[in-house]
C-alpha cells in the first residue's frame, strides 16, 4: 500500500466505551482507516447507557448523519476489514437499498493468533478461529438503508444476539440477506465478555421472539414497530 484511498464523504462510526484490553484493538482499527482511507471521519459513538449497549450505539452514529443517502460504515472497535472488499461494498451500499457485509470469512485472532499480530506478522497470516455465521464487525449502509429495516433493536443489553435478530429483521423485512463481499475481516483478540447471566438470557428470550416473528415480513413487521423504543419506527420500501 503506497497511499491512502480517497474515499469522499464516508464517515465510520465506531461503537466504542474505553477498557483497558480494548485500546489495542481500538488503536489498530484507527491506524488501519488512517492508513488506508486517509481523512475519513471516524467518530466513536457511545451511549448514556449504564450497560454497554452496541445496538444504541450503532443507531445513535446513524441518527447523526445528516444526509440520507450517505455511505456510512460501522464498524467494531476490534474488528479490521481487507481494503478491496470494504471499497466494493462502499461502492454498491448507495445503489442496492441493502446492507453490504465487506466479507465472507470471519476470523477471530485469539490469544494464538494476536501475539503472532503484534509480532510484526501479516493479519492475513496469523492463527485464526473461523466464527461460522458471522454476520457483524462491520456493516456498510446509508441510514435510508438502515432505517429501512428498523436498524437494531435496543433492547439487547450488553453482549449477544444483537446482529443475529438484526439479520433475520433485514432478510425478512428487505427480502434477502445483507450483500457480502469475498474477502476476510479480523476480529482481534481481548479480555472476553461473559456469555450467560440475566441480561444474556433476556437477549436469548428477544432473538427467539426475532425467530418466531421471521415467519412473514408482515409478522416480522408488526413485531418491530410494536416494540418498546418508540424511536424505531420505520416504513418498509414501497409504502
Amino acid at each position: 500500500m503506497t497511499g491512502a484511498y480517497a474515499v469522499p464523504m464516508l464517515t465510520v462510526l465506531v461503537p466504542w466505551r474505553p477498557q483497558p484490553s480494548r485500546l489495542d484493538a481500538f488503536a489498530r482499527v484507527v491506524d488501519w482507516y488512517r492508513s488506508n482511507l486517509g481523512a475519513v471521519n471516524i467518530q466513536a459513538v457511545d451511549s448514556h447507557d449504564v450497560v454497554f449497549n452496541l445496538s444504541q450505539c450503532r443507531n445513535l452514529g446513524v441518527r447523526s448523519i445528516k444526509s440520507e443517502n450517505e455511505v456510512v460504515v460501522i464498524n467494531d472497535a476490534d474488528t479490521i476489514p481487507q481494503l478491496e472488499p470494504l471499497l466494493e461494498a462502499i461502492a454498491a451500499a448507495s445503489v442496492t437499498g441493502l446492507v453490504h457485509l465487506p466479507y465472507t470469512e470471519y476470523r477471530w485472532l485469539g490469544p494464538v493468533g494476536m501475539p503472532e499480530l503484534e509480532a510484526g506478522r501479516a493479519i492475513e497470516e496469523c492463527s485464526y478461529e473461523l466464527v461460522r455465521g458471522a454476520c457483524s464487525g462491520v456493516y456498510v449502509t446509508t441510514p435510508a438503508t438502515w432505517w429501512s429495516h428498523g436498524g437494531q433493536d435496543e433492547r439487547f443489553r450488553g453482549w449477544g444476539f444483537e446482529d443475529a435478530a438484526w439479520n433475520l429483521a433485514h432478510e425478512t423485512l428487505l427480502g434477502e440477506l445483507p450483500r457480502r463481499h469475498a474477502g476476510q475481516v479480523f476480529a482481534l483478540y481481548h479480555d472476553q465478555e461473559q456469555r450467560e447471566g440475566p441480561n444474556y438470557e433476556a437477549n436469548a428470550a428477544l432473538m427467539q421472539q426475532y425467530r418466531d416473528a421471521a415467519v412473514s415480513p408482515e409478522a416480522m413487521d408488526q413485531f418491530v414497530r410494536s416494540d418498546s423504543n418508540p424511536e424505531r419506527a420505520f416504513t418498509l420500501p414501497g409504502t
